[in-house]
């Protein structure tokens, strides 16, 4: 953006340079005070599910009701940490995960090559290939596991040394190793079939693909933040309808001062109500 000649602009049009830079200042200001406040309530949340999850509460719980207070958990934990990385908008340090290696025997799927739209460069030269990086992503078809291999060629010009790389697909997780169909495979699992992740965990440890429970409890947090704008839709297409049919389930409190908890699930009238 070019700077304004002040010297030239008469007495109006400085006016209306300063209230709109002071628009400017007070949207930014209030912009800042958004983020304090979404961050200092995003910290509390983690440090209250925290507390939860390491506490003496979950030794109130036993067997199965501390296995599934435990997932449900570690799913906010991850849904709450990419929303504060998404407010923030760095991602925070975080120790590297310990990733095992992709089990050998699975069958592997070559993706195409995924290579630059041209591979001429700028200056004009023809570029050269000069290797490739090579990442693997855990996929599920149903029924089993597979292992799709994407490979991205690097391309140089040898006249300016210029490097050409296509860039990486966008993933539903950056950096991780599910694909969309294994996540979809957790989550059907999860919500549709009622298998818990500690199951789903001892399902996939059989087939020789073990995949920790805490890493798929992440995993759930991070779609869930993904497909909140979808959640929110339903929502309000819900609220539209004349009719609302609902189902309460009492679930014991995780805090001695809640009196009572419960989980409210919701769908619409199926059949037309006073003609509508």
């Amino acid at each position: 953006m070019a700077k304004p000649d002040f010297d030239a602009m008469n007495a109006d049009e400085l006016r209306q340079i300063a209230a709109s830079l002071f628009n400017v200042v007070e949207a930014k200001e209030t912009e800042l005070k958004w983020k304090d406040l979404k961050i200092s309530q995003l910290s509390h949340e983690m440090a209250i599910l925290k507390r939860w999850r390491f506490g003496r509460a979950t030794e109130a719980f036993h067997g199965l009701q501390r296995s599934l207070l435990e997932e449900s958990i570690d799913e906010d934990l991850g849904a709450i940490e990419i929303e504060l990385d998404a407010v923030l908008g760095t991602p925070r340090p975080k120790k590297a995960p310990v990733r095992t290696r992709l089990e050998i025997d699975l069958p592997r799927v070559e993706i195409p090559p995924h290579e630059p739209d041209s591979t001429v460069c700028q200056c004009g030269c023809q570029m050269k290939r000069i290797g490739e990086d090579v990442s693997e992503k855990l996929d599920y078809v149903p029924g089993y596991f597979q292992v799709e291999t994407h490979r991205r060629g690097k391309w140089v010009c040898e006249t300016c040394e210029t490097i050409v790389q296509k860039p990486v697909a966008p993933h539903v997780i950056d950096k991780g190793i599910p694909t969309a169909g294994l996540l979809a495979q957790v989550l059907i699992a999860k919500y549709a079939d009622h298998q818990p992740l500690y199951r789903q965990e001892e399902i996939y440890g059989r087939t020789g693909v073990p995949i920790p429970r805490s890493t798929m409890a992440e995993w759930v947090g991070a779609c869930g933040v993904k497909l909140q704008p979808l959640g929110d839709e339903l929502r309000n297409l819900l609220l539209k309808r004349a009719v609302l049919h609902a189902d309460e389930t009492p679930i014991p409190p995780p805090r001695r001062r809640v009196t009572d908890g419960r989980i409210v699930a919701g769908r619409r009238q199926s059949s037309p109500v006073g003609g509508r």
